[in-house]
């Protein structure tokens, strides 16, 4: 009666919000994601630049540079999508926004889309680290490792503290 009993969602799947292979993040060369400084997810060595919204969610952020993105679910998670590393010093070269700050997304639209052979051929690595800023809000993460397609594969299924 009146939803005091109602259960929240305790338990949020992440699709691939770009294809290529899934690593653990503590294989990605940038200590402030392997040692998750930032937070704990995955990365994905993309085999393609176009990057969709892994969840339902708001943008919440988009670096000037094109070369991150981050969505709040409606469940409170913040998700960092970071495009590349140390791709910030591209200073936008490579990256093409399609969405923005504010926008309602729901899971495969587009957001951001990146030149990988750009980026590569400036000496950046591609790798993009999936993280869960905020992991006080995180019971458990199931990961899932291998190659992966955009949209269309589950690559991390959250599990939320209970309130």
């Amino acid at each position: 009666m009146f939803g005091l009993n109602k259960k929240k969602n305790l338990a949020i799947d992440f699709m691939a919000p770009l294809s290529g292979k899934i690593i653990d993040i503590t294989e990605v060369p940038d200590e402030v994601f392997s040692k998750k400084m930032v937070g704990d997810g995955i990365a994905i060595e993309p085999t393609c630049g176009l990057v969709v919204s892994p969840c339902n969610g708001t943008v919440t952020m988009i670096f000037n540079t094109n070369h991150a993105v981050a969505i709040k679910t409606k469940d409170g998670l913040d998700i960092l999508i970071h495009l590349g590393i140390d791709t910030v010093e591209l200073k936008g070269e490579g990256f093409k926004r399609l969405t923005e700050v504010g926008k309602e997304v729901s899971t495969g639209d587009v957001l951001i889309e990146m030149d990988l052979d750009k980026i590569k051929s400036m000496g950046k690595h591609t790798v993009t680290p999936v993280i869960i800023t905020n992991s006080n809000m995180v019971e458990e993460i199931d990961k899932k490792f291998g190659m992966a397609e955009a949209i269309k594969d589950k690559i991390m299924k959250i599990k939320l503290k209970k309130p």
